[in-house]
């Protein structure tokens, strides 16, 4: 919307120049010919003048040099006007600010729709890697930043972009932060990134926010402001680099597991709604579920790994798999999300 309003705000001056061409030239020429003339007349005059059609002077003003005179300064003044219009209209087309700007409105009204989506607040290389590991597992998102994002860089992804600040709790609205599911804070600035976690926290009390951290120092500060998670790139790049001296095998498996296109393996968690509480694990009948390997329950605290099939479902369990993004979205309709009224 914003980028639509600057487009057309660009032809805000000259049309007004051009509108008040018409107005001074159809009361001139109302003037000139005595009044004789009705006002439409004139304003056809004015009309056929400005824009060169010449089908002849409606409005006699032969008579004197300064109707002559008139008739020069409003054709040289529309002329102007009318080029103006045209060829800045057309570099709108040529440099594609008008697609853009028609984009945008397509996504403001997607997004609207969406539901339990992830809002992403920066769109550089961290941004980017989200984004591309939400669109792989099939999670609807949308994305908030100052600049205009490389639309290149997403290939045939369908990109939702919202322009704006994301410090401003219109832009967030706008990407329908009341609805979605979590956001991602992950600008170059932390000082941003800590706007950006307590603004989104004073909107939304049950957002799961998740936040970049550059200095370890602003670790705390962050988690203050309201985030669930906070991540710093460094101490992860440390601990990569020490598995790949010490566990190669495993980050090798990891690795191809994320790279892989055709099945798309990932470790994904289920939180179990109350339909399912107090029913086994055989019962569920999971081993139908093509692509889907159940590795553990969390109750509360405690973890339970690889649990037998007469384990009994209890309230608030979660259940960690390896699945694939289909057997994902098969399972959360078989075993339920938890709704809002269970929370």
């Amino acid at each position: 919307m914003n980028l639509l309003r600057a487009v057309f705000r660009k032809f805000i001056p000259v049309f007004s120049i051009l509108l008040l061409v018409i107005v001074i030239g159809t009361f001139g020429y109302w003037y000139l010919g005595h009044m004789h003339n009705t006002l439409f007349e004139c304003f056809y005059m004015t009309m056929i003048t400005i824009t060169t059609v010449g089908y002849g002077e409606i409005v006699d003003v032969s008579h004197t040099p300064y109707g002559r005179m008139f008739t020069i300064i409003i054709a040289l003044s529309g002329i102007g006007a009318f080029t103006f219009i045209l060829t800045n209209f057309t570099a709108v087309i040529v440099s594609g600010e008008l697609n853009n700007a028609f984009r945008q409105l397509q996504s403001l009204s997607r997004v609207k729709k969406m539901d339990k989506h992830y809002i992403i607040c920066g769109s550089g290389e961290i941004g980017f890697q989200i984004a591309e590991e939400l669109y792989l597992t099939k999670r609807q998102f949308v994305i908030i930043d100052k600049s205009e994002i490389e639309v290149s860089r997403y290939k045939d992804q369908e990109i939702l972009f919202v322009p704006g600040d994301a410090t401003d709790e219109h832009v967030l609205e706008a990407a329908g932060i009341n609805r979605a599911a979590g956001l991602f804070a992950v600008t170059g600035d932390d000082n941003y990134n800590l706007v950006i976690t307590f603004t989104a926290r004073q909107m939304q009390d049950d957002l799961r926010i998740v936040a970049k951290c550059k200095e370890v120092k602003n670790l705390d500060k962050l988690k203050k402001a309201g985030a669930d998670s906070v991540i710093s790139p460094y101490m992860i790049g440390g601990l990569r680099m020490v598995s790949e001296m010490v566990r190669p095998t495993a980050v090798s498996f990891l690795d191809s597991m994320l790279r892989e296109r055709e099945k798309n393996f990932r470790v994904e968690e289920i939180i179990l709604s109350k339909h399912v509480t107090g029913k086994s694990i055989d019962s569920l009948s999971l081993g139908n579920i093509e692509d889907a390997l159940l590795l553990a329950v969390r109750h509360d605290e405690k973890w339970l790994y690889k649990p037998e099939g007469n384990y009994t479902v209890q309230p608030g369990d979660t259940f960690v798999f390896m699945m694939t993004p289909e057997a994902r979205l098969m399972l959360e309709e078989k075993l339920g999300r938890l709704s809002s009224d269970e929370l």
